[in-house]
């Protein structure tokens, strides 16, 4: 069965990302437009390489991503705090690392480039390779399962993000981008044959683009993606009062 993934403090374009603030980048401003364009270029990067590795058949297609994700975490967590996730975004918004008004074009940018990234994967791959991967269709226990699974699991990724990457007890951590991209390896491998291991709207989306989601179903796994972002934003907050 096929294996999918995923992957601010005010509105302003001086802010420096949720990014801790000794990774803040040298200029003194980071701008809404390179914020949009790195969240762009992370997410297309992660879901064009879910279809790839997917396509492929490889063994490895867990591993591939989550390694994907980590790099695009390390290459633009500077600038735009390294989402490329709807639901991340959700849960670092709840934690207030994020304005409503950014947080809405993240959402946006996301979907937007997961988009994308589905359409070249349609065009690029052997349409054979392409055709073996059979749509995964969900009923009644099913996709019960699935809900639980994404929702477990997407909770998970957005509350280690907001741990190692937002959390004032980390100030000075390099493993950030390895904690958030080990989280979708790890769930990946553990409930992929049970929802695609998605945990990401975006890969969600594109996923359908791609027909390996069925559309009619679709709809489990974004409510269950959102529902795990608030969790762990929740979660965060309640365990983690002083980290204004």
């Amino acid at each position: 069965m096929a294996t999918f993934t995923s992957d601010a403090r005010t509105d302003s374009v001086t802010d420096t990302t949720h990014r801790p603030n000794h990774r803040a980048p040298a200029t003194p401003s980071v701008g809404a437009g390179a914020k949009y364009i790195v969240e762009a270029i992370g997410t297309f990067v992660l879901v064009f390489t879910v279809g790839a590795a997917v396509a492929s058949g490889t063994s490895l297609a867990p591993l591939a991503i989550g390694a994907t994700l980590m790099v695009m975490v390390y290459a633009g967590g500077h600038v735009s705090g390294g989402h490329y996730n709807p639901a991340v975004t959700l849960a670092v918004l709840l934690r207030r690392r994020i304005g409503l008004r950014d947080a809405l074009a993240y959402g946006m940018v996301q979907l937007g480039a997961g988009v994308l990234a589905a359409l070249l994967v349609r065009t690029v791959i052997d349409p054979v390779a392409a055709a073996k991967t059979a749509t995964l269709t969900l009923s009644g226990h099913s996709l019960v399962a699935a809900f639980v699974v994404e929702l477990l699991f997407t909770a998970a990724l957005c509350y280690v993000v907001l741990n190692v990457a937002t959390s004032k007890s980390h100030p000075n951590n390099s493993f950030y981008g390895l904690a958030i991209g080990f989280t979708v390896v790890a769930g990946a491998a553990a409930v992929g044959t049970i929802s695609g291991g998605a945990f990401n709207p975006a890969v969600t989306l594109g996923a359908a683009v791609m027909g390996m989601f069925a559309w009619s179903t679709l709809w489990v796994y974004v409510l269950a993606q959102l529902i795990g972002g608030i969790a762990a934003g929740a979660a965060f907050v309640a365990l983690n009062p002083g980290d204004k």
